[in-house]
């Protein structure tokens, strides 16, 4: 018998006659190597650009420092103390605010998807106040609760709970409804259903919304920390730009990309984890 191809062979799913390809395959899979080449270039590529124009000075230092600058600037901010307690306090305020929104989202978006009574009530409401721009709540919120904690973690709530409720909506409604009806066929009432078969359902396009819309997240609380905070990456970013220390800006914005990315793979190891179903 003929063993079967392996999974990274050029073998693909494309009609016949066309030519076989690896690189553009179609909703299939590239070999296991050739992804981690890719996702390396990713990341070296633009990094050796950037190493390239700072080393021929074909721009100014205080607008493009050197990645050496960058990597100088991030030792100074370290030894400093002020790298951990910023970052710490950017992660505390998102943290918090990205899990109410995520407490309040789940209930509230798969009752709307699985009842059309709730989705009536609720839609229009939330279709609204999801285009107001989150940011432009800051003078209230600065109004009703302060200057401390709390405005901060609000705007973070206010710019991603919307997002969050409409998206895991729109994957309950998608939910087969063959699935719905061979509960009730094999006996199953409608708690049941709801809880036992919606739910597991949309759990991996739940884990992909929050995947998302964490961004969204740490988008509001660098816009927070720049209007009012005593600390925090964003606030250490207007102090950066106060006395044009570009190469502080940048070590800033590099820890926002890999704090950002840590957590989108979190995301992607919790889905493996939880929904293999989903991804096989």
């Amino acid at each position: 018998m003929t063993p079967a191809s392996p999974s990274f062979s050029t073998a693909s799913t494309a009609p016949q006659g066309m030519k076989p390809s690896v690189f553009w395959r179609l909703a299939d899979d590239i070999p296991k190597p050739m992804s981690t080449a890719l996702m390396v270039l990713s990341i070296a590529v633009p990094f050796a650009l950037w190493w390239i124009v700072a080393s021929l000075d074909l721009v100014n230092d205080k607008f493009l420092p050197s990645p050496i600058q960058v990597a100088q600037a991030l030792g100074r901010l370290w030894t400093d103390g002020f790298l951990l307690e910023d970052t710490a306090a950017s992660i505390m305020r998102v943290t918090v605010g990205f899990l109410l929104a995520a407490l309040v989202s789940i209930p509230i978006g798969i009752a709307m998807g699985a009842f059309a009574s709730v989705r009536s009530l609720l839609e229009p409401i939330v279709g609204v106040v999801r285009y107001m721009p989150a940011p432009a709540f800051i003078p209230l919120l600065l109004i009703y609760l302060g200057l401390g904690e709390a405005p901060k973690i609000a705007l973070i709530f206010m710019g991603t709970v919307f997002f969050n409720i409409l998206m895991i909506m729109d994957a309950v409604k998608f939910v087969p409804k063959a699935l719905l009806e061979t509960t009730y066929t094999l006996g199953g009432q409608r708690r049941q259903a709801l809880f036992q078969v919606i739910t597991p359902y949309v759990v991996p396009n739940i884990i992909d919304t929050f995947r998302i819309n964490i961004a969204t997240s740490w988008n509001l609380v660098v816009v927070a920390e720049l209007v009012a905070a005593e600390n925090g990456l964003g606030k250490r970013i207007v102090l950066a730009q106060k006395f044009f220390n570009t190469d502080e800006i940048f070590a800033c914005l590099i820890i926002l990309g890999v704090i950002g990315f840590a957590l989108d793979l979190s995301l992607r190891g919790l889905m493996k984890a939880t929904c293999k179903w989903a991804i096989d």
